[in-house]
């Protein structure tokens, strides 16, 4: 099934309104989704006889830095048995500092491993996934500040005694 077959579907099944855009040019064409559409729209692409997207490859999580407002998740979904291919992203507005963290619910219903993709985007990114079955980093201390991925994170000087930011951090060999 061709991409635009795929969105034809979507939108025959579901409607206009659950996609905010679709993008065929792009290197890796996508459809976008609300945050709130995302449930809906993953259950029929897991679901629908004629899509069955049953493998989901990985998740993105995405910052687009302070300036832009925004972070991205980009679910990289695949049909073993009709070979095709979908990424869905979803967008949500970046929090400042002191506001809750920006929410897109769990696909780990649908997709198993979305569990282990969506706790490593809350860990580095911050991003909370709703209706996650057992949200809490995976790489990092649980006490640990921050978030490593987002364009403004500042490195806590140290951590349990431990320096953990460089006063001298070495040069970068690829910046010539």
């Amino acid at each position: 099934m061709l991409f635009r077959d795929i969105v034809a579907l979507i939108r025959h099944l579901l409607g206009d309104d659950y996609l905010e855009e679709v993008n065929e040019e792009a290197i890796q064409p996508y459809i976008k989704v609300a945050p709130v559409r995302l449930p809906t729209v993953a259950r029929l692409l897991y679901e629908h006889k004629d899509l069955y997207f049953d493998y989901l490859a990985c998740i993105t999580g995405i910052d687009n830095g302070p300036a832009a407002g925004s972070m991205e998740v980009l679910y990289h979904l695949f049909s073993i048995p009709y070979e095709h291919a979908l990424v869905v992203k979803v967008e949500v507005a970046r929090n400042r500092e002191g506001e809750p963290l920006p929410e897109v619910p769990t696909v780990s219903d649908i997709w198993r491993t979305a569990d282990w993709h969506e706790r490593e985007i809350y860990d580095l990114l911050g991003i909370r996934f709703t209706g996650h079955p057992d949200l809490r980093r995976i790489l990092l201390p649980a006490d640990w500040q921050g978030h490593p991925l987002r364009k403004d994170y500042q490195a806590q000087e140290t951590y349990h005694g431990i320096t953990v930011k460089a006063e001298n951090p070495p040069e970068d060999p690829f910046q010539a």
